[in-house]
């Protein structure tokens, strides 16, 4: 072995050893410790710095169904951790309960703590969010009612949200599956995050259910993300289509993160790209080719050029990590640092490590990690604050929100523990 080599091995054997002991010690024990909702049922999601619970207004589909598919991928992934699909399942039947309609079927955005209903509008977001909880379900637990509700809102998905004419999905929907209202609440508009989201879903239903419909679907998404929602030419995606996927610009459209976040937004309207999600589609997109067993070369220039991107305008190699969000024609705009682009841009980062061998993706992995290890993850509890500025110094302190779980963070540290035990079983 050269010396280059092994230098190498010595750098993913820290890497790996950092990020386990954080997953073992301090994610995983955490939401063990904290997550189930003793007096309602289902999850609390809202902590402070100390790992104290907040007050909830509300509970959203989106966020119970990610503590759902955590503690199911858990079974599967780390199946010696004790307690896992009991609280899975005390998950999935509060969502059952509580969030399955059952005079229209699929499921409501939000709830009161409770279970008692507070907007009953049917968002594909937190729709796909529902499909890939319950599909891990089924595959962490073994209870076939998972899979059966992911196929039902997947077929009330193409049955009402489908859009037969230009491909895609309507995105915001009332009750009762009609369209939602244009502006604000977006329902003229689709988006690269939910199309993104459902081919993660459809990804997981297709490895629970193996139905040839599911892989159809999946692959027609996949290939749309690929020609109409990403700059080909620049390798960046896009945030905001009209409904014949012409681009426009990107506003906060009403249920979703953008609108109700923290921290600094560029001016509207603005051609911005999100460097956390351009790496999210590299891993996903390769994960869900591997699972339908489909040839991924036609796909990796593409792929490549959306990592390249990051590699020049994303990653802050002076402070650490990597910027929120960039102009589309190339240029940081937004220098804050937050949590889920650094958990899917880590991801990311490894996920091409592998596939294109590139030194550079290593290095940008390693300057992201340090820089959470050194400043985002509060040690003495085991999570990660949501917000910093440039250099590190926190913004929003909280380490958990009506946003924010382990979904982003846990999902991140098992798929690089994962990638990077495989990547030693190789040197």
């Amino acid at each position: 072995m050269s010396q280059a080599s092994k230098k190498t091995v010595q750098r993913l054997q820290r890497l790996e050893g950092e990020i386990t002991q954080h997953l073992t010690t301090g994610l995983i024990p955490f939401w063990h410790a904290r997550a189930r909702d003793a007096k309602h049922g289902g999850y609390l999601t809202c902590f402070n710095e100390q790992g104290e619970a907040q007050p909830m207004k509300e509970k959203y589909v989106n966020t119970q169904a990610r503590l759902v598919w955590w503690f199911s991928n858990l079974c599967r992934q780390q199946p010696k951790v004790k307690g896992s699909a009991a609280l899975a399942r005390g998950g999935a039947e509060f969502m059952l309960k509580n969030f399955w309609d059952p005079k229209h079927g699929g499921w409501y955005w939000q709830t009161k703590p409770n279970g008692s209903k507070s907007d009953m509008g049917k968002i594909v977001y937190g729709e796909s969010f529902a499909i890939y909880a319950m599909a891990e379900y089924t595959l962490g637990t073994g209870d076939k009612r998972g899979v059966e509700h992911a196929s039902r809102t997947f077929d009330l998905l193409q049955k009402f949200a489908a859009d037969t004419r230009h491909g895609g999905y309507y995105e915001n929907l009332c009750r009762d599956w009609s369209p939602e209202e244009p502006g604000f609440s977006g329902g003229d508009r689709k988006g690269l995050d939910t199309h993104m989201h459902l081919m993660e879903s459809f990804t997981t239903l297709y490895e629970a259910s193996r139905l040839p419909l599911h892989r159809r679907k999946l692959m027609e998404v996949l290939d749309l993300i690929c020609a109409h929602m990403i700059d080909t030419k620049r390798g960046c995606g896009l945030n905001q289509f009209d409904l014949s996927w012409k681009p426009i610009p990107a506003i906060a459209v009403k249920r979703t993160w953008n609108a109700e976040r923290f921290g600094e937004r560029p001016a509207q309207p603005t051609e911005t790209t999100s460097y956390g999600h351009n790496l999210e589609l590299v891993w996903l997109m390769h994960r869900a080719l591997a699972i339908a067993d489909a040839d991924p070369k036609p796909y990796e220039s593409l792929l490549r050029k959306l990592v390249d991107n990051a590699l020049k305008y994303g990653v802050d190699w002076k402070y650490g990590g990597i910027y929120r969000d960039g102009l589309r024609k190339g240029g940081a705009l937004v220098l804050e640092k937050e949590f889920w682009q650094h958990s899917e841009a880590l991801v990311g980062f490894l996920d091409a490590y592998e596939a294109f061998h590139d030194p550079c993706c290593l290095d940008a992995f390693e300057c992201l990690w340090d820089f959470i290890n050194q400043h985002m993850i509060v040690h003495a509890i085991g999570e990660w604050r949501v917000l910093l500025d440039r250099e590190g110094k926190p913004l929003d302190t909280n380490v958990g929100n009506d946003w924010k779980n382990s979904y982003h963070t846990g999902r991140a540290m098992c798929e690089c523990q994962m990638r990077l035990r495989k990547l030693l079983k190789q040197s």
